[in-house]
């Protein structure tokens, strides 16, 4: 894989995202995007509709407008029928305005005020 494939990526929720892979071989490589939880890439149609695909064909996997619900690791995995396959993990963060995310997409919403009144107490 060369330096230029992506690094773990945080991003704001409604952000665009781009996650890349390259890789060089002899025949030339095929890039497959997965998750690591072997959950479905969850993809955006529109501004409301999103679809799910298991892998992802391509050097770029593009995101628009982020959701928390499509963060995670991903894998990106390059292959030419010549053993053996080589693959990078990738970590794609969202960042929730007034919530904290986790990685395993719950969310913990809270109200300020009563957050802070149980930490005093």
């Amino acid at each position: 894989m060369y330096d230029d494939t992506s690094a773990d990526l945080s991003v704001q929720e409604g952000d665009n995202a781009t996650l890349s892979c390259k890789a060089t071989g002899h025949p030339l490589p095929r890039i497959t995007w997965k998750r690591e939880d072997g959950e479905a890439i969850l993809m955006r149609r529109g501004p409301r509709d999103f679809y799910k695909v298991d892998t992802y064909n391509g050097s770029n996997l593009n995101f628009w407008r982020l959701d928390r619900r499509q963060m995670g690791a991903f894998l990106c995995i390059a292959s030419n029928d010549v053993p053996p396959a080589v693959s990078k993990r990738i970590i794609l963060n969202v960042n929730c305005e007034y919530s904290i995310c986790c990685l395993d997409t719950t969310a913990i919403t809270f109200s300020s005020s009563h957050f802070v009144s149980n930490i005093i107490k």
